[in-house]
């Protein structure tokens, strides 16, 4: 068995630093690096892009809203338009640092609200996996199973990665749980390690209410501005590692 652990990372932005990701890049197969939309300044971004190459780790886009004040996480009402033209922007400015560092971009991960909304409404889906094709149609794209994003991305004829969340819970409808509401964020290291090892080898996830549904995963996602993102992560490594699981970032679509 084979599984991608991805880390969202790169997001500090001047003075101010979020997540470890020196300590957590050693850890993971592919990072999804912020384009300085939600995160990540030009500084950042070149280190983080060094810091993946050094650990042989997949680099990523991690494209979003125009919202550094709401780190993203707030919904913008951009027509389709202007979602194409947002995440381009954001791929050609990751691209090229990861172009002048001697490397490739892997895959597109969208953040945040983008993600959210991407996952349910086919038109702001297909206006990002349109600008990932006309960008370079090699990449992968990471998002829920059978979401509006797998949907276009099997139209557009790009490679799709099914993602679930280490430390995020889920709805009886396979949707995560709203940050607003309690429980939403998975605070303990054994129900984290427990929640992967069941999507990992099951192909199932226990909801909120207890409710077992469908979920399928070729990478597991761990947030890397979580409070636990480093304990978390180390603990699903050896984890994994211990029962004969490969952690590898999933090969680039030709």
């Amino acid at each position: 068995m084979v599984i991608d652990i991805n880390c969202d990372m790169g997001e500090s932005y001047g003075a101010g630093m979020i997540g470890n990701d020196a300590k957590l890049m050693p850890l993971v197969s592919s990072a999804n690096i912020a384009c300085g939309f939600h995160g990540g300044d030009p500084g950042t971004l070149h280190q983080t892009i060094r810091l993946a190459q050094q650990y042989n780790v997949a680099i990523g886009a991690h494209p979003s809203y125009p919202d550094l004040a709401g780190f993203g996480r707030r919904e913008m009402q951009l027509n389709p338009q202007e979602i194409y033209d947002n995440v381009l922007y954001q791929l050609g400015a990751l691209e090229a640092f990861t172009r002048a560092g001697g490397g490739k971009l892997h895959h597109v991960k969208p953040h945040g609200a983008l993600y959210n909304r991407a996952a349910k409404d086919p038109e702001q889906a297909e206006a990002i996996l349109h600008a990932v094709y006309y960008f370079d149609k090699t990449l992968q794209v990471y998002g829920p199973a059978g979401s509006e994003l797998h949907i276009a991305a099997l139209k557009i004829g790009l490679g799709f990665c099914r993602e679930a969340f280490a430390d995020r819970s889920y709805q009886p409808d396979g949707s995560l749980t709203p940050r607003s509401q309690p429980g939403a964020l998975i605070k303990d290291v054994v129900l984290a390690v427990q929640q992967v090892v069941q999507i990992v080898e099951t192909g199932t996830v226990t909801t909120q209410d207890g409710t077992v549904i469908p979920m399928q995963a070729d990478t597991i996602c761990i947030h890397g501005d979580g409070l636990y993102a480093l304990e978390f992560t180390n603990a699903i490594r050896n984890t994994l590692t211990e029962k004969g699981i490969a952690i590898q970032a999933p090969p680039v679509f030709a």
